[in-house]
């Protein structure tokens, strides 16, 4: 399919870009000094661990951690999927080829996806690596990773959406940084309004459906909020194309 084929190009064209070693680099150092952390306040401390296990203090712990690196350095992934497209004039092309909307935007979602996924993975050898000394939750770990999983394509969504907006990468990555941002912390919002304003807010704020996830309650009401998100900014990424098309 030719969808595949341009994730596959996407994908490749992802580690040819020294920022994307540096981001890997970065944030695996990065995991892994709160993960230390993490785990040597839990062997320490027996207040600390006093009735809560290991996957729940220090796996979640780093994937909580993860999140919020995640939210940092995924705008610099996207940024430049579209941006530099049009900057360069290659966008003209890829919109005259007989490629569809649809699949261009899910062939670069799905490349950067990718990347994201090898970034899933090394972040997930440092929690596993205590299965070598100790037992931990099955269902609070693979809803932890999950969450993390679903958190990384709705950025990845976000981030897609915002470099239809402009040829500018820099912009497009201050501009789904405040997106994503808004939807960090937007259940804030809600604490000065009336309680149905407050469950709004509450369901609209990614950081509530990942901590759900993190405490290993798996509900399809936020699988299913993440899903939605997904769809709802890729759909306005192919309608963006569409229109800049249309316009040329």
């Amino acid at each position: 399919m030719i969808m595949l084929d341009i994730a596959r190009v996407e994908f490749r064209r992802m580690f040819q870009l020294p920022l994307a070693w540096v981001i890997l680099a970065a944030v695996q150092f990065l995991l892994a000094i709160f993960f230390y952390v993490l785990l040597s306040r839990y062997l320490e401390s027996a207040q600390l661990a006093a009735g809560r296990g290991m996957t729940e203090i220090v796996v979640a712990g780093t994937l909580q951690i993860g999140g919020i690196v995640m939210l940092l350095v995924s705008p610099f992934i996207t940024m430049r999927l579209f941006s530099e497209e049009r900057r360069s004039g290659t966008l003209d092309l890829l919109l005259s080829s007989p490629v569809s909307l649809v699949e261009l935007v899910l062939g670069k979602f799905l490349g950067v996806l990718l990347f994201q996924g090898v970034m899933l993975a090394m972040a997930a050898l440092m929690p596993l690596s205590l299965l070598a000394g100790t037992s931990l939750d099955a269902g609070q770990l693979a809803a932890g990773f999950l969450g993390l999983g679903l958190l990384m394509a709705a950025f990845t969504a976000v981030g897609l959406f915002a470099s239809t907006l402009t040829e500018q990468p820099a912009v497009a990555a201050v501009t789904s940084f405040s997106a994503l941002f808004l939807l960090w912390i937007i259940h804030i919002a809600g604490h000065a309004g009336s309680e149905h304003m407050a469950a709004i807010f509450a369901y609209l704020s990614l950081l509530r459906h990942f901590d759900r996830l993190l405490d290993g309650y798996f509900s399809s009401v936020d699988v299913a909020y993440y899903l939605i998100l997904v769809g709802t900014f890729l759909a306005l990424a192919v309608w963006r194309l569409d229109s800049v098309r249309t316009w040329r």
